[in-house]
Parts: C-alpha cells; structure tokens; sequence
C-alpha cells in the first residue's frame, strides 16, 4: 500500500473571458465505514450511521477551506466477523481506503482488524470496549472508552450514592464486550467493602424467556442488579424482573450496552432509572456538544446517544490528523492519529495513549422517562 495524497492546497489561475479566475482545489480521502446495521448490533449501528452522515457533512461542506473532501464508503458487517473481515478487504483493496472506521462489536473488530494492520491501514474503532483490541498492532485505534475504565468509576459512584450490599449479577456467556464487561463489573464489585455477589446467571443472545433466571435473582434478595447484557436481552430481562415482582427500588446497573434510546423503547418504565458508565452524554458542555445534539435531532428525530457522537468524534479525529499529517500516506496518517494529544471534541479533550487507547473523562449516566441524565 504505497499511495499517496498530496494534501497542499494550491490554486489554479484560469483564464476565462479574459479574466482571471482562482479556484481552491480539494483532494478526495476515500475512507471505509464497517458498520453493524443489522443483527444483534444493529441498535448501535444505525445511530453510528447517522452520527458520521452528520459529521461527513459538515466536514465536507468546509472542503474548499481544509483542502480535503472524505469520501465514505458504508458497508452493513451484518453483526457477522466473517462478513467483516470480508468488508475490509473489500474497502482496502477495491476502494483503497486510506482509513476505516468500525467495526461496531468488537468480535468483528477481532476477525477484521488483523486485515487493516496487514495492510497497514489506520482503523478507528467507536465502540470496541474490550482489552486487547489495540495490541492487535500499531495500526489500530479506538476512540472508545474500555469498559476496565469506565466500569469501575460506575461502580464506585453507584454504591456511594445507593449504598448496595447485595448484587445479582447477568452476563453473556457468548460475546466478548458481554464477558469483558461482566468480568469488570465482578472485579470492581469483590473490591468493594461490604458488597456480595449474591447470584449470578449466564443468558445467550437471542434468548427471549428468562423466568428461571429472574426467579433465582428474586431468591437471591439482591439490592442491585448488574446486567452485562446487550440492549435486547436486557430490555426483556429487565421487563421479566418488573413482572415477576423485584421492585423498582432494585436499580439496573449496565455498561455501554445501555447507551442507547433502545433500552427505553424497548424495555420502557422497566428500564427507569437504569444506570451505566459512558464516554459522553448530550447535556455535557465540550465543544461543540450543544450544535451536535441539535443537528443531530433536527435531521433524525431523535437526540443522539454515545454510539452516534462517538462515530461523530472519530471523524473530527481522522480529520484532525490528516490536517497535521500534511503529505498523507498510509504511515504519516497512522503517525498523526497516533500524536493526537488534547483535541477538543465532544468527548472532551481527547488523546490517545502510547497503546492508541482513547483518554478522556467518562460519566455515569441514569435513564429517566427515555432521557439520560447524569447520576447524581
């Protein structure tokens, strides 16, 4: 992969009807977009679409000025590894992409990722929480948050303001953001004074019926249930727990996976008050965060959740570095995303560590009527 760009703007003299005309020439950066929006992701794929739409819009509308146009080039992972890798070679080697953006689950980032390194092309994950995903080499990024980050602040600020003894914890046995999650929650939770983790039950995704589990929950007498469960085996855990009588009093305690209007569309008054760690929240005063919110939910009806602004942020980011990098090639761009040190963004100020994490500030977050608010 030895493209490439030129990234200088300069101006052509035009000799029109014998005057002279200047004209700013931009130079097109075709970047790959590998995005879950079907399967089991499919509830955080989409608003990610809708998230780098809005911010592929505004970048591009300023071309003239920057000198650059970003030219996407979205592709359904079908929530599917294999897919995903197939997609990348199909971005890398047929539309040469300079960078990609994605994939949503990190399962398919663990298939598809190894592509992008081989080919030493730049990938920037949104939504990529468990370890390891970064040392698949020095090409890979991720704008995400890791779930060993943000859960044990969730857990620290939770039980300060609740004051639980007694969690039951549900986990995912058959996904790595579910077993990395439950695995942070248990870890932060045992190095707790005075919790117990009085049960925990194992689900599957696509599992519907969860009786059994919640009765067990409900012998168990817990004060705080822990779900490391995506949006739709949570919402309908969650509307079990309500029917079968574990009260309201008995708060909800997720991760990134309850970071989505899903869970209250889906799960309703069973979801109030449900709490999580997140990356961002719309009421957050960073730069830019007030504009984003309001162009996001004037174009799609809807405010945004953390998936769409972290998809958002990522291509400020990418544009960030391609500014810096000047004359870009596949190793200058991967050389300036990787020197990406206190950017304003809407995550905050952002930088990526030695090990290309993303650093910034996380929050605790708790659903109210179908609106995230910050747990106070």
């Amino acid at each position: 992969m030895s493209r490439s760009i030129a990234l200088t703007v300069f101006s052509i003299l035009l000799v029109l009807t014998g005057c002279k005309k200047q004209e700013t020439v931009t130079v097109q950066i075709p970047v790959g977009m590998a995005i879950s929006l079907t399967g089991n992701f499919g509830p955080y794929g989409i608003n990610q679409k809708n998230g780098l739409e809005l911010a592929l819009d505004e970048l591009n509308e300023n071309a003239d000025i920057h000198g650059f146009e970003l030219i996407p080039h979205f592709f359904d992972d079908q929530s599917s590894p294999d897919t995903c890798r197939k997609i990348f070679r199909e971005m890398i080697l047929n539309h040469q992409v300079m960078a990609i953006i994605g994939p949503t689950s990190s399962n398919s980032a663990f298939m598809a990722d190894t592509v992008a390194q081989n080919n030493k092309v730049s990938v920037i994950g949104i939504s990529n929480t468990v370890p390891g995903i970064t040392e698949m080499g020095n090409f890979v990024f991720r704008n995400s948050l890791m779930e060993s980050s943000v859960i044990p602040n969730t857990v620290k600020a939770t039980h300060a303001k609740l004051g639980y003894s007694r969690v039951a914890i549900v986990y995912g046995n058959d996904d790595p953001y579910t077993t990395g999650a439950y695995d942070a929650f248990k870890a932060a939770l045992e190095n707790t004074p005075g919790v117990t983790i009085v049960s925990t039950e194992v689900i599957h995704k696509g599992d519907k019926e969860f009786t059994a589990q919640v009765t067990r929950i409900k012998e168990s007498n817990p004060d705080a249930i822990v779900l490391a469960a995506l949006v739709a085996e949570a919402s309908l855990l969650m509307l079990k727990a309500r029917e079968l009588g574990i009260p309201s009093s008995v708060r909800f305690i997720g991760g990134n996976s309850f970071n989505t209007s899903q869970l209250w569309q889906l799960a309703g008054e069973a979801s109030q008050k449900a709490i999580c760690g997140s990356a961002w929240i719309y009421s957050e005063n960073t730069p830019g965060n007030s504009q984003f919110v309001t162009s996001y939910t004037a174009r799609f009806g809807s405010k945004p959740d953390q998936f769409a602004a972290q998809a958002y942020a990522s291509l400020y980011i990418l544009a960030d570095a391609i500014k810096r990098a000047g004359q870009v090639n596949n190793l200058t761009l991967r050389d300036a995303l990787a020197s990406t040190q206190n950017l304003q963004t809407i995550l905050g100020s952002f930088s990526f560590d030695a090990n290309r994490n993303p650093v910034h500030t996380p929050v605790v977050q708790e659903l109210v009527n179908g609106q995230f608010f910050i747990f106070q």
